[in-house]
């Protein structure tokens, strides 16, 4: 689940993402209610199965919710707690329609289920990674193989998010510089399980972070929300 919302006097709207539907919106009626059928089910970062009822407006109904995961260690620390609502909140942007993306689904439950595991995996880079392969299911992952201008395999010395990828030096009039750590930390995070997100420097992961932000802006037209702040 991605999020619930209180709604009237004792109901819940919830923002699901499934991998057969995309994302969904479903109403628990009486989810409030102190004897509440689905009891402390229907909370962000659980994975959940679901019987959805399909009415005549925009949200499904729930009629019954089965625990398959609390992800319960998400809620032992603020980092854990603050990457996993990133991490949905992420998804939520980059994928807000019905479309199927089973492997958005199986990414976003394998990143917070190591969120529950282990607070190491609340750093930057965990984070990034999972952007990073975010964006490749969404079929805009930056080009990093060549110049995205002109197609140069060598001197790549720059990232410009309007052309899509790394530039090289006689075509990064419009990009910003990017070092040789962070293109190494792009190229190996996109190859790597995110269990085994390589580490970086501060400075480099902050310039991954911005060719991560201005590729989804430029070519999904979100705006992801920063996750190293501003420094």
């Amino acid at each position: 689940m991605l999020r619930s919302i209180r709604y009237g006097e004792a109901d819940r709207i919830l923002h699901l993402y499934t991998p057969r539907h995309g994302r969904v919106g479903a109403i628990a009626k009486g989810a409030r209610r102190t004897r509440s059928r689905f009891g402390a089910r229907l909370e962000p970062f659980f994975h959940l199965s679901l019987v959805l009822h399909e009415g005549r407006g925009d949200l499904f109904t729930v009629t019954s919710a089965d625990t398959l995961s609390a992800h319960g260690g998400v809620r032992d620390h603020a980092a854990t707690l603050d990457a996993a609502a990133r991490a949905c909140d992420a998804v939520s942007r980059l994928f807000e329609t019905g479309d199927p993306h089973p492997e958005v689904f199986r990414l976003l439950a394998n990143g917070l289920a190591l969120l529950a595991s282990d607070a190491c995996h609340a750093q930057a880079a965990t984070g990034l990674a999972f952007r990073l392969k975010l964006l490749l299911a969404a079929g805009i992952v930056p080009q990093l193989t060549a110049c995205a201008s002109c197609g140069a395999t060598e001197h790549l010395v720059g990232f410009s998010g309007a052309a899509g990828g790394v530039v090289c030096s006689g075509c990064e009039a419009t990009a910003f510089r990017l070092d040789e750590e962070a293109y190494r930390f792009l190229v190996d995070a996109l190859g790597a399980p995110l269990a085994g997100a390589p580490q970086a420097s501060e400075r480099a992961l902050r310039q991954a972070e911005r060719a991560i932000g201005e590729t989804a802006e430029h070519h999904a037209h979100v705006r992801l929300r920063p996750l190293m702040g501003v420094g």
